[in-house]
């Protein structure tokens, strides 16, 4: 195809962190364009943000309903061919099933809906449409999470006995949301952020990033939830025991009041014959150890790479590559799927998350608050 993709975003207007990001993420790799967006509630806000990013007046729009029945009446070879929707959790359900149902493909940021009972109305909508899905859960466009999953994926490692993974903030340690802080206000709010607080936030990371590394699922959990800050209802810590669907067992931690932790994401894998290691935090290093021979560090574009992990890596060895890559990932695979879509052509097995891995994620949230509610008992993940 000779051409950008053309993508419209929802939400993500002047002030926002996450739109900024998922912008210039899908810009990196040169294969799509932001021609139009309702990037507030606020209509006037909304247009005014679409302005200062120098689109045209007329396709900046007041609402997303607005964008998506004005866009559809556009010429084939103008209208957008997919939306972004990177609003808080309670304006992804809407959004993406009014898109969906007047046939544009979405991205998503995560979690998937505000309810699990959005999630399955979503996943079915999909299961009977010919568009495409995507949920950003960026982590996994790190080279040497390819390079991990990979690692697993051909038999390196053996059978997976055991997992550890953290995902360890400290932003929340004071009571933030009873500032300015818009970050902090609507997401300690259940109204907008859904039943899981830092669970949904960044549990639902960690939770993901164990399925796609080792291609397994968490089959049952036990959570023990905290809530420090002063009158909060969400969670802002969580400690929980996993029980995988081949037998291997682990464990998860994350917060957002360990008090001077950034973002630090970090998983070790243990198989029969070798284990993982990575932190985002330092992004390009991959330690291995191994059964019968020393200790490996992988690095992008370093010796014995596997294939799935050279195809992401952008730029020269020794050179760092980071979050807003590993987030262009995502929209890079999903571009590619997307554009052969377009041209009547399939790829055998697109490698971005799903809406599929967007319900996992709000059943993996659902359980853990069951569990903690019971005292951390054991639940399945259904």
């Amino acid at each position: 195809m000779s051409r950008k993709l053309r993508m419209g975003m929802i939400g993500g207007g002047t002030g926002s962190f996450i739109g900024d990001v998922h912008r210039k993420a899908a810009s990196i790799d040169g294969l799509i364009e932001l021609v139009c967006g309702a990037f507030s509630s606020n209509a006037e806000k909304s247009i005014q943000s679409g302005k200062n990013l120098f689109l045209p007046e007329d396709r900046c729009y007041g609402s997303y309903e607005e964008m998506i029945l004005k866009e559809k009446e556009l010429p084939e070879d103008v209208r957008m061919d997919f939306v972004a929707i990177v609003t808080p959790n309670h304006m992804h359900f809407p959004p993406a099933k009014f898109a969906l149902e007047h046939g544009f493909h979405v991205v998503c940021d995560k979690p998937i809906t505000l309810t699990l009972d959005e999630a399955i109305e979503l996943q079915k909508i999909m299961e009977t449409s010919d568009r495409l899905f995507a949920l950003t859960h960026n982590y996994i466009g790190y080279p040497m999470v390819k390079q991990a999953k990979a690692l697993v994926d051909n038999g390196d490692l053996g059978k997976i006995r055991k997992i550890q993974v953290q995902y360890l903030q400290g932003w929340l340690s004071t009571l933030v949301e009873k500032t300015d802080n818009k970050q902090a206000s609507w997401r300690t709010d259940p109204t907008r952020s859904g039943i899981g607080g830092a669970l949904g936030d960044i549990g639902t990371h960690a939770e993901n990033l164990v399925e796609y590394i080792t291609g397994l699922q968490i089959e049952e959990l036990a959570a023990d939830l905290g809530r420090f800050g002063e009158g909060r209802t969400l969670d802002d810590d969580g400690n929980l025991l996993i029980r995988m669907n081949n037998g291997a067992k682990g464990t998860m931690s994350f917060s957002q009041i360990a008090l001077g932790e950034e973002n630090n994401l970090g998983i070790k894998v243990y198989g029969e014959k070798g284990s993982i290691e990575w932190y985002q935090e330092n992004p390009n290093e991959l330690i291995t150890r191994w059964l019968d021979k020393p200790k490996q560090i992988y690095t992008p574009n370093g010796n014995s790479l596997y294939p799935e992990s050279l195809s992401v890596t952008r730029i020269p060895a020794g050179h760092p590559e980071g979050y807003l890559e590993a987030f262009a990932t995502v929209y890079k695979n999903f571009a590619t799927h997307l554009t052969a879509v377009l041209e009547g052509k399939t790829i055998a097995k697109p490698d971005y998350p799903t809406v599929a891995d967007g319900v996992r994620g709000m059943k993996f949230i659902y359980a853990s608050v069951e569990s903690d509610k019971n005292n951390a008992a054991w639940v399945k993940i259904n």
